[in-house]
């Protein structure tokens, strides 16, 4: 699968000055007008309780996917785990490396480094989302993934499924340009991933965040120095403790 439109354009990036800033408002905004708030200074403070609880879940090399400005890179850091965060945004992965993380200006669908060698990958913070076709991405992660990897998700607090095209909103005019976006309830992730070939390990809330834990199901591998899918392993992390490429 070709990697999907980026949301970020050089003349408008209401995302990169959110971060700048530390703070909103910054939307979400559906081609009817609806607007989803996102939570830019809770992404820009430290790890708080709800994401320790899948942190502390962490085991090996972690994968974050879609790392925003970095937060839970850093936790991780300091946890000792190796961690490499991938964002499309610049100013993410910026923000990300000078608070000492590792992390590559990349779209997940693109090579990655260590293929089918990652112990955990998170979608947190609604990443679930990233190309607008969340079974396309399941089969991705997937590929990432060792055999015995574990995906960590979080759903959309509300039931909610919807495949939709939407733009970042500032709130006072600004916007970027369109991207595919899609948001899940814990019912409909659950569905998917069973679908897609994916096993739910466990389930569990934080105040109003609900998470899932989910494993790869056996998967055929294509033949010596490729993973699942037919992808090779091309691209070298560079760091220690990350998975090397062979």
């Amino acid at each position: 699968m070709s990697a999907p439109a980026l949301p970020w354009c050089a003349d408008a990036d209401p995302y990169a000055e959110a971060l700048r800033a530390g703070r909103g408002p910054l939307f979400l905004r559906r081609a009817d007008g609806w607007l989803l708030p996102l939570e830019v200074e809770r992404w820009c403070r430290g790890a708080d309780s709800g994401d320790m609880s899948v942190l502390r879940l962490c085991a090996g090399a972690v994968l974050d996917i879609g790392c925003g400005p970095g937060r839970l890179v850093a936790a991780l850091s300091r946890m000792g785990l190796p961690v490499l965060g991938v964002d499309t945004s610049p100013a993410a992965v910026s923000r990300t490396r000078r608070m000492g993380g590792a992390a590559l200006k990349r779209s997940v669908f693109a090579p990655l480094p260590g293929e089918g060698r990652w112990q955990c990958a998170l979608l947190l913070d609604g990443n679930i989302g990233i190309g607008g076709d969340p079974v396309a991405l399941l089969d991705r992660v997937r590929e990432l993934l060792a055999p015995q990897g574990r995906l960590y998700v979080e759903a959309a607090s509300v039931e909610v499924e919807e495949r939709i095209e939407v733009r970042l909103d500032d709130g006072t005019g600004g916007y970027g340009s369109a991207f595919p976006w899609a948001r899940l309830g814990r019912s409909a992730l659950r569905d998917a991933a069973v679908g897609a070939g994916w096993s739910v390990v466990r389930e569990w809330h934080y105040q109003e965040r609900p998470f899932l834990c989910l494993r790869p199901l056996a998967m055929k591998r294509t033949g010596l120095g490729e993973q699942p899918g037919g992808r090779r392993i091309i691209a070298s992390s560079g760091r220690a403790g990350l998975p090397a490429d062979s």
